[in-house]
């Protein structure tokens, strides 16, 4: 909206140019949202427990966590209202992928919204059902399939997976990309639903992650950097960066009242929608497989709790002592805050294992 209201003023003042970069917006659009985010914040901490919207923690998980029980949740509301009016103020709205991108996490994130409200009304960690889940998830990745393969269209990877790490391949998947596409958005949602376990833990590292791809998918939407790194160009693309922006932005400033001891739990409501949007991300920038290294510690989690229960039914016995992974370290004698900090330090040296692969193609 403001970015429509001051680009005409550059005929005038020149200085109103800059509102044409992306990259400033992008700049504004993470400024933006993280101040946003701490203004509110306060306010929202204190309605939310005013409604006595407030966490139930699992039977199942360590036993000290239990003295986290009644901190409010639903915090993610903070987290998707920044982003939404941020990406609304600074970014082109003409721009179809904006949309895509923007309706996919905001889908996530009503599935989320059900999610907890559910809990919060039972009084008990148990909202929507596994199967009704992964049924709204599929449908929510379907249609931001669709739309990022219409937007695309005719250009040669609409419907087509680029490999990284090998340069001019597209690897036509015809029928078999919209199941995929799917697949990359209910990996990557509740893989940082898994991970959103520690105080700080899953916002920090998404904060990571979507800065990574804002790289990325200003580096897809722009010809000259896109050949020059031999990855795939995708018009247009560029602008979702100011979508990334207001991500990291957001993420940044929930961190403010997650981090340890929480004021505040973001809920489903915060982690779908980070992860749902992060994945639509990844294909709008043609760069699926390598969110499982960009975001390889969510990956990590989401594989200890496969590797946990498969192992359990198939040969009762655990792996771990408790999964997800972050449990197991906790369990293990690490501090809260260890555990959180040494992750985040994990998901650094995969952002910039990552970026290393523009140079690897």
């Amino acid at each position: 909206m403001l970015y429509a209201l001051l680009l005409p003023l550059g005929k005038q003042f020149i200085g109103f140019n800059v509102f044409r970069y992306i990259t400033f917006r992008t700049g504004l659009a993470l400024a933006t949202a993280f101040f946003l985010s701490l203004v509110v914040g306060p306010w929202l901490v204190n309605r939310l427990r005013a409604l006595q919207i407030r966490q139930e923690i699992r039977e199942e998980g360590p036993e000290h966590h239990q003295v986290k029980a009644g901190t409010p949740t639903m915090g993610g509301l903070l987290i998707v209202g920044s982003i939404a009016l941020t990406t609304l103020l600074w970014a082109d709205l003409g721009n179809l992928y904006v949309w895509t991108v923007l309706g996919v996490s905001l889908g996530f994130a009503a599935i989320g919204f059900t999610d907890d409200w559910i809990k919060v009304r039972r009084r008990r960690n148990l909202g929507l059902t596994a199967r009704q889940k992964i049924l709204l998830q599929a449908l929510v990745g379907l249609a931001g399939g669709l739309a990022a393969k219409a937007i695309a269209a005719p250009a040669p990877h609409a419907g087509a997976l680029a490999l990284p790490f090998v340069k001019d391949l597209l690897l036509p998947l015809g029928l078999a990309y919209l199941p995929f596409v799917m697949i990359v958005m209910l990996g990557s949602s509740n893989a940082v639903n898994l991970t959103d376990g520690l105080d700080g833990l899953a916002v920090g590292a998404m904060a990571i992650a979507a800065g990574t791809y804002t790289v990325f998918v200003y580096i897809a939407g722009h010809l000259r950097f896109a050949e020059y790194l031999r990855v795939v160009a995708v018009s247009g693309a560029g602008e979702v960066a100011v979508f990334t922006g207001a991500i990291t932005g957001a993420a940044l400033g929930f961190l403010w009242f997650n981090c340890h001891p929480a004021q505040v739990f973001m809920g489903d409501v915060g982690s779908l929608a980070l992860g749902g949007g992060i994945g639509i991300v990844a294909v709008v920038a043609k760069q699926e497989l390598l969110l499982m290294l960009v975001g390889g510690l969510f990956v990590l989690e989401a594989l200890s709790v496969l590797i946990q229960v498969g192992s359990y039914k198939l040969r009762r016995k655990r792996v771990f002592r408790m999964a997800p992974l972050h449990h197991h370290f906790e369990l293990a004698g690490w501090t809260e805050t260890q555990v959180v900090v040494r992750f985040w330090i994990i998901s650094v040296v995969f952002a910039l294992a990552g970026l290393a692969t523009l140079k690897l193609r």
